[in-house]
């Protein structure tokens, strides 16, 4: 699995910060740092190079399609759903994280219109940022962008695909104990390496000898930064994922991590890091009880398809164009995003049946 495949590549670049980190390290690097690292790195990580993630077709230069560049469509449901929370918090602001090429917020912005005064954004990329820009220009002062989020919000909040970017610790099974998987640079590549731990996953099964699995500390302490100061409003997170009680099934013996490029997956992440994206599945029942801990109520929490259905997409979609109309069906169709995708809504301070639940709620499975 050699780590450095182009000499002029991204990776011949950030190869070398990630060996001297785990020669830092001691030897060993625990795989969220090293997953943060492959995303995050100033300059060369996946999220923080001038390059296009985003995109329909392999051609394009990308490596992936989110629902908001599928179709506009997703953004006009999810505005319906938006106003009506917006209402209930008494609020006129929208905070996006990890706002991605911008087409989220531009359809948001297009159906809200002035229901919105403030679209904030916060984006760790720098140069996703200037796309952003250029992108929502004509919106002007209304969009702006955060270095940091703020202390204390009143707003709606909003995550499309933010939380399976977040770094994940990964432990091994080995029939006898749990351990650690962290990188190593070994023979001029990099490997894993298990080292023991305390770490547990959070549902005691009996597991196969040779489970992998994720466990997203960095996720959950998201939820419990954003409780701490969501003051008054409500936040929607759309992601890929599963409750609990599904996510460490004892047939999932390998986790969910996944890594994509040139619209195609693979599961080796340590491969080429900074060239592709890692991502791994949520774990909703984690983001829903870091939620309650810390003082957020839970909304509802259903499929994507369920959701934008609720929030009005079968009409919309009678009145597209054929080829439109073909392309949202991406959207709800069970073996494409509609089953796979799932959002979560969670709340202080203003209480009320949110429409994008009010049929096909699954809180209780959570």
């Amino acid at each position: 699995m050699p780590a450095i495949t182009e000499p002029d590549s991204v990776s011949a670049r950030l190869v070398p910060v990630m060996v001297r980190a785990i020669a830092d390290a001691g030897g060993w690097l625990p795989f969220d740092r090293f997953m943060s690292m492959a995303l995050y790195a100033p300059g060369l990580g996946y999220y923080a190079r001038d390059d296009r993630q985003f995109g329909a077709w392999p051609g394009s230069g990308s490596d992936f399609i989110t629902a908001p560049e599928l179709s506009p469509l997703f953004g006009e449901c999810l505005a319906v759903q938006v106003h009506q929370a917006l209402q209930a918090a008494g609020s006129d602001t929208v905070l996006e994280f990890g706002a991605g090429s911008g087409a989220l917020a531009q359809s948001l912005l297009e159906a809200l219109g002035d229901a919105v005064a403030r679209y904030q954004i916060v984006d760790l990329s720098g140069s996703l940022r200037s796309r952003q820009a250029e992108r929502l220009s004509r919106f002007g002062a209304k969009v702006q962008w955060l270095d940091r989020w703020p202390d204390a919000l009143r707003a709606v909040v909003l995550g499309n695909e933010v939380l399976d970017a977040m770094p994940v610790q990964l432990i091994s099974w080995d029939g006898r104990r749990w351990r650690e998987r962290g990188v190593v640079w070994r023979d001029g590549e990099f490997a894993w390496h298990d080292v023991a731990t305390e770490l547990r996953p959070p549902v005691d099964i009996d597991y196969t000898p040779g489970t992998v699995i994720e466990l997203h500390r960095q996720a959950e302490a998201f939820i419990a930064s954003l409780a701490q100061r969501l003051q008054r409003g409500v936040a929607f997170f759309i992601d890929y994922g599963f409750p609990e009680a599904e996510y460490y099934h004892p047939q999932r013996v390998g986790g969910t991590l996944m890594c994509h490029r040139g619209h195609l997956a693979d599961m080796n992440p340590l491969e080429s890091p900074g060239t592709k994206d890692i991502t791994a599945h949520v774990n909703f029942t984690g983001i829903a009880w870091a939620a309650q801990q810390h003082g957020l109520e839970v909304l509802g929490y259903t499929s994507q398809a369920r959701f934008l259905l609720n929030c009005g997409l079968a009409p919309r979609m009678l009145a597209a164009e054929p080829a439109a109309r073909a392309v949202a069906h991406k959207l709800v169709n069970e073996h494409e995003m509609g089953e796979l995708f799932k959002v979560i809504g969670l709340a202080r301070g203003c209480t009320f049946d949110a429409v994008g639940f009010v049929a096909g709620d699954r809180t209780h499975r959570l």
